[in-house]
């Protein structure tokens, strides 16, 4: 499946300030009808380190109301979460929408399919067990109204060694490196199995997959954005408008941070 996918797309950096812009306005207005309709929406990001989940991720908040979105970032359990089944911890992060509407996972649950099953963390039994523990819990989710999307940031694996060594050579970004990323590169073909056995069985209608062809960043990050904005307006059954092409912004010189400063604000409103 994985070998199948077509890595070549790419965006030239004029063409992505201005889809990026565009998509970023349309959900910022789609996650203020979350907070009138009262839902909220689970965002969870996976893929190989190197991927990019952190910088998508920015780029999905980068224009959204600080006061309506959390995002966790999973590390491994703590003492006490280890004490509970692994789904427990997640459990708690859940946030009523009144409070945030926007709850974005950098990793997440599916470390149990990934990782620790690459790792040998847990016998056999126990990880192929977490496929149906996954979707009975993401079933839960949506039966209670949650929006979830779940994305798989998926590289090369030449792009990933590219980024390794550009980490590596880069000061600010040297601690990004751990003892792991090498570990991952070698193993690539381990977790390369894993992944596919991930997207086939927790790949479901109430929660489907949806991978992000990444060795291009500004596309993925335009793709995961685009991604959301239809998801949302299908299930709030509501058409943002273009408000780039409304007003004819210019992103043409200002970088990442482009002027938004003729644009309404739709998004706040009575926004708590």
């Amino acid at each position: 499946m994985l070998q199948a996918i077509d890595l070549n797309h790419s965006l030239s950096r004029k063409a992505y300030k201005k889809e990026l812009l565009r998509a970023q306005l349309q959900l910022r207005q789609l996650a203020y009808q979350l907070y009138l309709s009262k839902r909220s929406m689970v965002i969870l990001y996976e893929g190989l380190d190197g991927a990019g989940k952190s910088t998508t991720i920015k780029r999905v908040i980068q224009q959204l109301d600080p006061r309506g979105y959390e995002v966790y970032t999973i590390g491994p359990p703590s003492d006490e979460e280890r004490a509970h089944h692994y789904l427990w911890r997640f459990w708690q992060h859940l946030i009523p929408p009144d409070k945030k509407q926007i709850l974005i996972f950098n990793r997440s649950w599916y470390g149990r399919v990934l990782n620790e099953r690459v790792q040998g963390v847990h016998p056999r039994s126990v990880w192929r067990r977490a496929y149906r523990e996954i979707n009975e819990f993401e079933r839960h989710l949506v039966d209670f109204g949650i929006i979830i999307a779940k994305f798989w940031l998926h590289i090369s694996q030449e792009e990933q060694l590219r980024r390794f060594e550009a980490r590596a050579k880069a000061a600010d970004k040297v601690w990004k490196s751990t003892h792991e990323t090498p570990e991952q590169h070698a193993q690539w073909e381990l977790y390369e199995e894993a992944v596919e056995d991930m997207l086939l069985r927790t790949s479901t209608v109430p929660a489907p997959w949806s991978i992000i062809e990444s060795d291009d960043k500004r596309y993925a990050r335009v793709k995961t954005v685009q991604t959301l904005v239809g998801l949302l307006t299908r299930e709030l059954n509501y058409q943002p408008a273009d408000l780039l092409k409304s007003f004819q912004v210019s992103t043409e010189n200002n970088g990442d941070k482009a002027s938004i400063g003729n644009i309404p604000n739709t998004s706040v409103g009575n926004h708590p």
